[in-house]
């Protein structure tokens, strides 16, 4: 996909950008437990940085609390603050909050449930005997196990609404693709339940919103945004959901996006950073 000078410019005046963390500016990295910085991704931020133009990082991994992967990607070299970094459990406390949901069974870590506690909900543990359970919150949980399944279904059989961080299957990592946690545990609950789940990671607008709301942008400046990540059906669908612009990397899950449909095909693919820092 060729940049022509339309997009270009969108590049160069955008209000704020959103971009992904695993496969895009950077990979775990197995030997240090840390992350490793993709090419020319710090070099990218630091000119953001330099040009006073806000800008997010949004993992959908619920592993750890935002502020643990924020430390990690500073360890890496890259210039984000911990207000700067979000999780899907960052824009789930925000829905919660707004629907008035105060008691929530969250099926994932302590990382996982960190953003939840730190706003005041109730949070009950994945297996934990508990009555009054509003919604059930599904995330990264690799030791998910029958009596969680038990628990969790209860709770949804008795009114709680499932809501999750996210429902992909797979994320990318230094190895290639990983699966994730909560896609597997989602799809037992609505086999068990008829519930199916509603995201408020990426794609959701509940996701987007929050990354306004923290780089101090209205939602009237929602066109003026640019999403730049690895997987079409998140960061691409979110963004073209919103009318933002987005940079689609062939440096994760996606490869070409010929084959995409349109709400998940990328304003722009690119294969590495180096045109995006070029243009900045």
């Amino acid at each position: 996909m060729k940049l022509n000078a339309e997009i270009a410019a969108r590049l160069r005046g955008a209000a704020g950008y959103i971009f992904d963390m695993d496969g895009t500016i950077a990979l775990g990295d197995a030997k240090s437990g840390g992350h490793r910085a993709l090419p020319h991704a710090i070099a990218v931020l630091e000119v953001l940085k330099a040009s006073g133009t806000p800008y997010v990082v949004f993992t959908n991994g619920t592993a750890k609390p935002p502020a643990a992967y924020a430390n990690s990607l500073r360890n890496a070299g890259f210039p984000v603050g911990d207000a700067q970094m979000l999780t899907p459990s960052s824009s789930a406390a925000v829905w919660l909050g707004q629907t008035g949901t105060g008691k929530v069974r969250v099926l994932g870590n302590p990382g996982c449930a960190a953003p939840l506690i730190n706003a005041g909900l109730e949070v009950v543990g994945p297996a934990e005997e508990a009555e009054g359970v509003e919604a059930v919150y599904t995330g990264w949980f690799r030791e998910f196990d029958f009596n969680s399944l038990e628990a969790a279904c209860h709770s949804l059989w008795n009114g709680a609404r499932l809501v999750t961080a996210s429902n992909v299957p797979f994320f990318a990592t230094e190895n290639g693709r990983a699966i994730g946690a909560s896609f597997p545990i989602n799809a037992m609950l609505t086999a068990m339940t008829r519930k199916r789940p509603r995201i408020l990671g990426k794609p959701s607008k509940v996701a987007f919103d929050t990354a306004m709301k923290v780089m101090g942008l209205p939602r009237s400046a929602a066109k003026d945004v640019v999403v730049v990540g690895d997987d079409p059906a998140l960061e691409m669908r979110m963004a073209n959901a919103v009318g933002a612009t987005s940079i689609g990397l062939a440096t994760g899950i996606m490869g070409s996006d010929v084959s995409l449909p349109e709400k998940d095909r990328p304003t722009v693919l690119f294969k590495t950073l180096e045109p995006l820092l070029d243009v900045l």
